[in-house]
């Protein structure tokens, strides 16, 4: 049956209108039929509605493939976090390479005090959301703290989930020589891995802080070593944080693999940065480390159009005209007419409130 929710509704008011006025009987009530009258309109007039279509790309997927292509040739790589699906969007939109779903998001989304306080489950979560948004990135999950470094069996276990459920392409795990097995161990089973050596955030109370390292001739040959043994293991990248960088361009041509630099200079094969940081998205005063540039200011912008909001809807300026959904004259009419002629104990089709 086609319907007409806007006639049906016209129909209503003059009805009872008409039977107000004693010229007819009041209207048998049917709300099941209304229901489906009103169910089968095909316009969505609702705020609960998805974020938009995906923004048409002509990219193809990418894959470790293309990301080795792109290191043989030297292209550097970019690598941008997110951590929810209007974040991968934007990344997505920007023909970012690879999306990294960070644990750095415990602190950026989730307002913890570090990244160690982040759960797996949580993890799976966020990569969800972002991997519904991105349809040609290659995506990568961390595995937090706490969900790998246990045995090689629970780092196995722990990347399956967020293959299986958060969807992601590659797993990503912190540390150097001590977790060559794990990596091993994950690679094997056909799992893509990116190490992560230097400054390893997740241990940041193990090395006194957000420290740089590799400053000392003994510390960049431990760096090196961990690289190596990290590649050795199956890595398919490795990110290089927080240490010099004449180190991190070295350990870059000793290596088969690309390393992302993040703090870590330009001669490295790609950079990675936090999408929050980078862009601006925290309130005046917040510290940053070194590495960070500014591209954008997305927290003023932000607030600039939430206090325009405020004040509009202060002032009654918000709502126009032209944010209403108006209703025709020849239906409106009847519809005052009859609500006014009602007794206050009844509503209209003589239902009582």
């Amino acid at each position: 049956m086609s319907c007409n929710p806007s006639k049906a509704i016209s129909q209503l008011c003059r009805q009872n209108l008409l039977a107000s006025r004693g010229a007819i009987p009041a209207p048998v009530q049917r709300p099941q039929r209304w229901s489906r009258c009103f169910h089968a309109s095909p316009s969505r007039s609702s705020v609960h509605s998805p974020l938009g279509p995906a923004p048409v790309t002509s990219r193809k997927k990418i894959t470790l493939q293309t990301l080795s292509a792109l290191y043989a040739k030297k292209e550097p790589i970019t690598m941008l976090t997110a951590h929810d699906f209007p974040s991968a969007s934007v990344a997505e939109a920007a023909n970012i390479e690879i999306i990294l779903v960070g644990d750095s998001l415990a602190m950026v989304a989730l307002g913890m005090e570090d990244t160690s306080e982040i759960t797996l489950e949580e993890m799976i979560m966020h990569c969800r959301s972002v991997t519904r948004a991105s349809k040609t990135a290659f995506v990568v999950g961390d595995l937090p703290m706490g969900s790998y470094e246990v045995s090689p069996e629970q780092g196995l276990q722990s990347a399956i989930r967020l293959v299986k459920e958060g969807r992601v392409h590659s797993v990503k795990l912190e540390g150097g020589r001590e977790m060559a097995e794990t990596v091993r161990r994950i690679t094997s089973a056909g799992i893509a891995v990116i190490g992560h050596i230097g400054l390893t955030p997740q241990r940041q109370n193990a090395l006194g802080g957000f420290r740089v390292q590799g400053k000392t001739v003994s510390g960049a040959l431990e760096v090196l070593k961990d690289a190596k043994a990290i590649e050795d293991a199956g890595a398919s990248l490795l990110v290089l944080e927080a240490v010099p960088p004449e180190v991190a361009q070295f350990v870059t041509s000793k290596l088969k693999i690309p390393t992302i630099g993040i703090g870590a200079g330009n001669g490295c094969s790609g950079q990675v940065l936090v999408q929050v940081d980078m862009s601006g998205y925290y309130p005046p005063g917040r510290f940053l480390p070194k590495f960070v540039k500014k591209f954008g200011d997305v927290w003023s912008e932000s607030l600039k159009a939430i206090e325009q909001y405020r004040d509009e809807t202060k002032s009654r300026a918000y709502p126009a005209k032209e944010h209403t959904y108006p209703m025709a004259k020849n239906e409106s009419e009847p519809f005052l007419e009859l609500v006014n002629t009602q007794r206050p104990e009844s509503s209209p089709g003589g239902l009582s409130q």
